[in-house]
């Protein structure tokens, strides 16, 4: 019948099969297929009920994103769902794999839903800065009631097929999706059961239109940590409707608030970076063909933060770890907070009860580095200092074995360096995870100068193996994020030597989005890390190192840029920080001026573009958008900002390159004046995203 939709006829039942690779995505050949696949059946006298099902690895899994922003081609996705639904035969829509986006708002039009048991049911376009708007947010309430909907399409996570069955999502959990499908349409025919149309069904909405209560505590829990975004909150409107409108004025409120968001700036953003993540697994200069190497089992050498964090994500993907440390109270201190951490998570219902008795078993302790020789992949997770690498990498040689991938945990030192201490170069890289390990998504993939192709391969492979977004990046110090970071922080330093406080400088930087401001992470941290580290190089930070010398040290200590109460992270503004700040800039002889918000936000942002800019220029990074999902995946950097060389395309090449000058000559920092390739794009016109160049896929 088509390309990607096919048609039988099993006796008095018509199979609808969509057949288009990779994903079953709802293409204007998707759609025209399924609506001619489903009028044939209707106007077949021979047809008495009608499955829709999915060749592949899934049933629809979402809309094809590629067309946003493009001319609709016919058919529109509501045309071929108000044939589906006003068919006056059974229409069944057989799942397996994911049923999202578009791909279950099909399902939903359908007059009943049965699915595999391994099936996963969802609405998550509020993820891309979007709201469900093929009437999602209409009929999800009166298939599972608006408390269920509300944290399906607000929250964005899908549910699994045993939830579905539960709450009347689906009728059935079948074995073969076509099969079990064709099975339960023969048994609607001929026990004649009348047609379930969700759109006339309110029986789901009673009680929420007596008691709203029930739909506005369920959106204000999930609007919680919504700070910024603007879908989350379109999304709760349009599933309201459902509740206080019929059911054409609610998909007109949908379809208005769909369009809102889809042409509005975060959607945009929120797509960008969408696409970003998947072209950040796209490693550039790698042969053709180059295939991963097998990764059966891993080694993690230190058990501490970092180490345990490492091993909990390898174990929560179901890969067995061997855990190294170099004493037992190490290794027992490591395995007791793994354990506590599964325990807790457990006890959130965050996973199943007997999850951490499992994920705990795939992760062996043990005492010494001889212990490595059956990992495929070592990484270690020791001091940050380079002798202690070296000496560790030194012994690798001699304990893992041959072809196994040797990679550093490190946030700055140079890998380059790291491997000369081995024989075997070809297989060290760096595997930077940021803390939390087992939380934070971001993993820095360092490829080395003489790291095999293959070796870089298998670490971008076995880091989305275990749900990290993976980045590869070159050999510097710091090398994306870090080295980006340092300039952020070298600016705040002197923000206060200028008339700042740090209240002000965090102000200006949550408000923009991030998580947390520069002096408030400074606290988290422990700012005695970075007092020695500038002892160990001679390096002297005035007014740092005085809130230091007064036992300051941040959140641990109950005081450092802020005070803390006891067993409080509210960070309160403290005058005798605004005293000792006063009191350093008249020894050093500073004058104190009105620093203005804009001021703030540019010298907290440009500098670390304007490094952005060197990281390209040297090869550090190959693409801007890599650099955008090492911010917004290790940094918190807002999504609907879509990744600082995103944001500064939106603000103007031209604009910051100007301000940098500026400051530069203001603040007599030299190191401010605009990188090369900044001014080059600014005085053509250009944007970062002019750079983006189609790469090899790993």
């Amino acid at each position: 019948m088509s390309e990607v939709v096919s048609f039988e006829r099993h006796d008095n039942i018509a199979v609808v099969t969509v057949n288009s690779p990779p994903v079953n995505a709802l293409s204007a050949a998707v759609r025209g297929g399924i609506f001619d696949g489903v009028k044939r059946a209707i106007d077949d006298p021979q047809v008495a009920g009608i499955v829709l099902t999915c060749a592949g690895r899934t049933f629809i899994a979402g809309a094809d994103i590629t067309e946003f922003g493009k001319p609709p081609q016919p058919p529109g996705l509501a045309e071929v769902l108000s044939l589906i639904e006003s068919s006056p035969k059974p229409v069944v829509a057989a799942i397996h794999g994911t049923a999202l986006g578009g791909g279950l708002e099909v399902a939903l039009a359908c007059h009943y839903r049965v699915a595999t048991k391994d099936a996963k049911l969802g609405l998550p376009e509020v993820k891309l800065g979007l709201l469900p708007g093929a009437g999602g947010t209409q009929r999800l309430p009166r298939a599972v009631g608006p408390e269920l909907a509300v944290k399906m399409i607000v929250g964005g996570d899908p549910i699994g097929a045993s939830e579905a069955l539960k709450a009347g999502l689906i009728e059935e959990i079948v074995e073969g999706p076509a099969s079990g499908g064709e099975a339960f349409a023969r048994k609607l025919v001929a026990e004649k059961r009348p047609l379930r149309k969700l759109r006339d069904d309110d029986s789901k909405l009673a009680a929420a239109r007596a008691d709203r209560s029930i739909f506005t505590n369920a959106v204000a829990a999930l609007t919680k940590k919504a700070r910024g975004l603007d879908a989350p909150f379109a999304a709760a409107d349009a599933v309201g409707a459902a509740i206080d409108l019929p059911f054409e004025e609610g998909l007109k409120k949908e379809r208005e608030g769909f369009l809102k968001l889809m042409n509005g700036d975060q959607s945009k953003a929120q797509r960008y970076a969408f696409f970003a993540e998947r072209e950040a697994a796209k490693i550039a200069g790698v042969p053709d063909g180059t295939k991963p190497r097998n990764v059966a089992r891993v080694a993690i050498l230190g058990a501490g933060t970092m180490g345990g964090g490492i091993a909990m994500s390898f174990a929560n993907a179901g890969i067995p770890v061997t855990l190294v440390e170099t004493g037992e109270d190490q290794l027992k201190r490591g395995m007791g907070i793994m354990q506590k951490n599964y325990e807790a998570t457990a006890a959130r219902g965050g996973i199943p009860a007997d999850a951490p008795a499992k994920r705990m078993a795939l992760i062996n302790g043990v005492v010494g580095i001889e212990n490595v020789g059956d990992a495929d992949l070592v990484i270690e997770a020791v001091f940050e200092t380079m002798a202690v690498k070296k000496e560790v990498f030194g012994k690798l040689d001699q304990y893992a074995k041959p072809g196994a991938v040797l990679a550093s945990n490190t946030s700055y030192l140079n890998i380059d360096e790291i491997a000369k201490s081995t024989k075997r170069p070809q297989d060290v890289l760096g595997m930077h995870f940021f803390s939390p390990a087992n939380v934070m998504k971001l993993c820095e993939i360092v490829r080395a100068d003489k790291t095999a192709p293959d070796a870089l391969v298998t670490a971008v492979s076995i880091a989305r193996k275990i749900a990290k977004v993976p980045a590869v990046v070159g050999v510097c110090d710091g090398f994306v994020g870090n080295r980006m970071l340092a300039q952020r922080g070298k600016q705040s330093e002197k923000l206060l030597f200028e008339g700042a406080l740090p209240q002000q400088v965090d102000a200006v930087v949550t408000k923009f989005g991030m998580p947390m401001g520069p002096f408030a992470m400074g606290d988290l941290a422990g700012l005695d890390i970075g007092w020695r580290s500038r002892k160990d190089r001679g390096i002297k930070s005035e007014i740092a190192d005085a809130l230091c010398e007064a036992g300051r040290f941040g959140q641990k200590t109950g005081k450092g840029y802020y005070k803390y109460e006891p067993g409080s992270r509210a960070a309160l503004p403290d005058p005798e920080v605004e005293k000792l700040i006063d009191e350093t800039l008249a020894r050093l002889g500073r004058k104190k001026r009105v620093v203005s918000d804009d001021e703030i936000l540019e010298r907290m942002m440009y500098p670390m573009i304007n490094e952005g800019a060197k990281i390209l220029a040297e090869g550090i990074a190959a693409r801007p958008s890599d650099i955008d999902v090492v911010w917004l995946y290790g940094y918190g950097w807002p999504i609907y900002r879509g990744g600082p060389m995103y944001w500064a395309d939106t603000v103007g090449l031209k604009h910051i390159a100007d301000r940098l000058s500026f400051y530069a000559k203001e603040t007599n920092d030299p190191s401010l004046e605009p990188a090369p390739l900044l001014k080059k794009l600014a005085d053509e016109g250009k944007t970062f995203a002019s750079l983006a160049a189609p790469s090899k896929a790993a």
